[in-house]
């Protein structure tokens, strides 16, 4: 793991010239106690999180998801940024370290570590152009620190996401990145803050985003399912879920979502001169 720029660097040369793997491709890695690097990998990095990774975090931490983004992230909002983005916050010690991480034992939330964590040291790639059928693959991050890949131990892709648990992760990181492969606002022009509002809190704020749901008049206008009505008051990924297909709907005008016949009418109504 290393910075946004040195990733990107380093992903242009793999998709240049560094070999590409497939699910049956194999490498070599391990991680344990054992090795000089262990825990090298969780000091100063830019890790940024999915909306999942954040549900997860504040679920493990029994935070709210408020509370959570507060204290243990940056979220930096710029004129030249299109989408809403979240990197965990490093401590302010001499090595920049995870908050999250217990000398010398390792990692204190490893069940609900962050998709970039279980992934390593593989990375993900697309090769096709924006708008092309996705063949994503993947490589082999190798980076000076880790001594892992030469512990000797044998993996296919499909093994190590497997074994990493990255397949709910995966599952769950479908709707954003539907979302993030869009352009930002019908026809190209940047999202409003308003828009990038809403953005960030149906992905990552979502205890705001729930009391959005049930304490405005959002289900008086949509037609939601009663079992996903029942399921979001206390099932953050479905929240998740309802979160993206709003979003789809509401900044896109995907259909993605259905309005009520009342909000129909009156929608109309207001159109009527």
């Amino acid at each position: 793991m290393t910075t946004p720029e040195a990733m990107e660097h380093f992903k242009r040369q793999v998709l240049r010239d560094g070999p590409r793997l497939g699910p049956a491709d194999t490498f070599g890695f391990q991680c344990h106690k054992g090795l000089s690097c262990f825990n090298e990998c969780c000091h100063d990095v830019n890790l940024f999180l999915s909306p999942y990774d954040v549900l997860r975090f504040k679920s493990r931490l029994g935070m709210k998801s408020g509370e959570f983004l507060r204290r243990h992230t940056i979220i930096p909002f710029g004129q030249s940024q299109k989408y809403p983005v979240v990197i965990l916050k490093m401590l302010d010690d001499e090595r920049k370290s995870c908050p999250f991480l217990r000398e010398p034992h390792g990692c204190s939330v490893y069940s609900d570590r962050p998709w970039a964590c279980r992934m390593y040291p593989l990375g993900q790639a697309a090769a096709a152009p924006k708008g092309e059928k996705d063949e994503s693959f993947y490589f082999v991050m190798s980076e000076p620190f880790c001594h892992g890949a030469e512990a000797g131990a044998q993996w296919t892709v499909r093994q190590w996401i497997e074994d990493q648990g990255i397949e709910p992760y995966d599952r769950a990181g479908q709707g954003f990145q539907r979302l993030a492969q869009r352009s930002p606002a019908p026809g190209g022009e940047e999202l409003s803050p308003q828009a990038m509002d809403m953005l960030f809190m149906a992905c990552y704020d979502l205890d705001r985003f729930r009391r959005f749901v049930f304490e405005t008049s959002f289900l008086e206008k949509f037609d939601v399912e009663p079992r996903v009505i029942e399921a979001i008051r206390t099932d953050d990924a479905e929240l998740l879920e309802l979160g993206f297909q709003w979003i789809r709907f509401s900044l896109w005008r995907e259909p993605a979502m259905k309005l009520r016949p009342e909000a129909l009418r009156a929608k109309s109504d207001r159109k009527a001169p």
